[in-house]
């Protein structure tokens, strides 16, 4: 048996399954494309989450682009993280090329050119179907983690949260939020303190400048309603395909906050949501994360953490995470280890750091008799990778430098035309795109406020009328005072007066007056 031989059995025997499949492409020995040698993808094992990794300009964003439009074929939904804006073109066909054809010929089968449905998303102000979530639906202990709380601030947040809920005050938006934190620093302290306890402005003020951060990167269109339903993410077109969501953040790789904060939120509601699914022939939906260095490169321990718990649980409900990213390192070590999937395409070795990469890179695939890994990786040409997978039973399938099949749809973006067709033709875009801001907890708590406010007013006008109606009576009896005191000494006669007045007196003169007239 000739070499070619033994590897065509090789990889024929490593990547065989019984269930359904994705063909990724054909293996290669050196630099020769094995007709037939089908390196395959059980749909079953795909909840089991994988790395895209690879240099720029390597085919990563290609094979992302591939795999969403099979898995789509085969009926399962599919979540594009669209960083770099150029994955819309799945909603047109690929207008051909003959070096696409000589590729599937080398590989062993046609290229056939299709489009796949498509749904456009958005979080920021670009155009497509508006994702949002409310402050509630984070919960106190998600948004802690968020923004890095200390454990005395997390507290806070729980207390905040718990009055809320206590008093019937929403927390939709983060004019909600900010609003609250004012609150019970001012207004509510002492309502507050008698009630929950204790709450700190130098914490308070802390909270508010971490929200404050958020709501500069855009938090502010991204939080409120009306909420996105993630069960709208899992469905199905007239003709059995899953819908490809491709949610575009290209206004937003400046503000890695802001989607580190979207992703979490979303892995959380999608964990809640989505019931148990046991073995399952196929995943209930995919997601690809692609620049992933941007969920990790600024995120706390604490959010490492919960990320790590995510993607750890959440195979359970049938969901698959694909992160792509130009290094494995790129993505930590724990998380990494829970990958099933990889696909490494070529990575460049121009300084000694990118040497280290490389050979980091290589020990995270098996061991191959016809590789030397890391010597190949510098060798892989663009289109080609090496493809490790998890078979039916679970187990590592063999390491193969794979020839990847071409992409079906427009390699390319579409027309600023086409793209407002795909907009217009959606209907979650009129269920999600109308603009609510019913009254929440800052139009309650500006009410409350003003209540407040002239209960107070109130208060002081009472307490100055009564001071003045204090300061009258006092006058008033000040007054009848002296003319009580000036009654009494008007009436208390003169000792001269009051002889001459006298009885005796009156009789003693008359006396002397009937003698003199005698």
């Amino acid at each position: 048996m000739s070499q070619q031989e033994e590897f065509f059995e090789y990889i024929n025997n490593g990547y065989n399954t019984k269930g359904d499949y994705i063909a990724l492409g054909a293996a290669m020995l050196g630099e020769e494309t094995i007709t037939n040698a089908l390196v395959k993808v059980p749909l079953k094992t795909l909840n089991r989450h994988g790395l895209i990794a690879g240099a720029t300009g390597t085919g990563k964003t290609k094979t992302l682009q591939v795999l969403a439009e099979n898995l789509s074929e085969k009926g399962v939904p599919v979540l594009l993280m669209d960083i770099k804006g150029d994955l819309s073109g799945l909603a047109q066909p690929s207008p051909g090329h003959p070096k696409i054809d000589e590729r599937h010929q080398k590989i062993g089968f046609p290229f056939e050119a299709k489009k796949f449905p498509v749904e456009v998303l958005t979080i920021s102000e670009q155009e497509g179907t508006r994702m949002r979530a409310t402050v509630s639906e984070f919960g106190p202990v998600l948004l802690s983690r968020i923004l890095d709380l200390t454990e005395t601030q997390s507290g806070i947040v729980a207390i905040i949260f718990k009055y809320c809920d206590d008093n019937k005050l929403p927390l939709l938006d983060i004019k909600d939020f900010k609003k609250i934190l004012q609150y019970v620093t001012n207004e509510g302290k002492e309502e507050i303190q008698s009630e929950y306890g204790r709450i700190s402005t130098a914490s308070t003020g802390a909270i508010l400048r971490k929200i404050i951060e958020i709501e500069q990167q855009g938090g502010d269109l991204f939080f409120g309603e009306k909420s996105f339903d993630v069960e709208d993410l899992v469905r199905i077109d007239e003709d059995g395909r899953g819908i490809i969501s491709v949610l575009r953040l290209t206004d937003i790789q400046d503000r890695p906050k802001l989607f580190s904060t979207f992703m979490l939120q979303l892995l959380a509601e999608v964990y809640e949501t989505f019931p148990e699914q046991g073995d399952a022939d196929r995943p209930e939906l995919i997601i690809f994360i692609d620049e992933a260095h941007l969920v990790f490169d600024e995120a706390s321990k604490a959010l490492l953490n919960q990320i790590e718990s995510i993607v750890k649980l959440i195979r359970s409900k049938g969901i698959g995470l694909y992160f792509v990213t130009q290094n494995p390192k790129d993505v930590p070590e724990d998380i990494l280890a829970q990958l099933g999937l990889k696909i490494q395409h070529a990575l460049r070795a121009f300084t000694a750091k990118d040497r280290r990469a490389i050979k980091l890179a290589a020990e995270n695939y098996p061991d191959s008799e016809y590789y030397d890994t890391k010597e190949v990786l510098t060798q892989l040409g663009i289109g080609e990778a090496f493809v490790s997978v998890l078979n039916e039973k679970g187990i590592p399938t063999p390491l193969a430098r794979t020839m990847l099949r071409a992409p079906m749809s427009r390699m390319d973006i579409l027309t600023e035309k086409e793209l407002k067709t795909v907009i217009n033709n959606s209907r979650l875009f009129y269920k999600y795109n109308e603009n609510l801001d019913r009254e929440s907890a800052y139009e309650l708590l500006n009410k409350k406020i003003d209540q407040i406010n002239k209960a107070e007013e109130k208060a002081i006008q009472e307490a100055a009328a009564k001071k003045e109606r204090e300061r009258k009576a006092k006058e008033r009896e000040k007054e009848a005072s002296k003319r009580r005191t000036y009654s009494r000494r008007s009436t208390r006669q003169n000792p001269i007066v009051k002889v001459l007045t006298s009885a005796t007196f009156i009789r003693s003169v008359f006396g002397i007056l009937k003698k003199v007239m005698k």
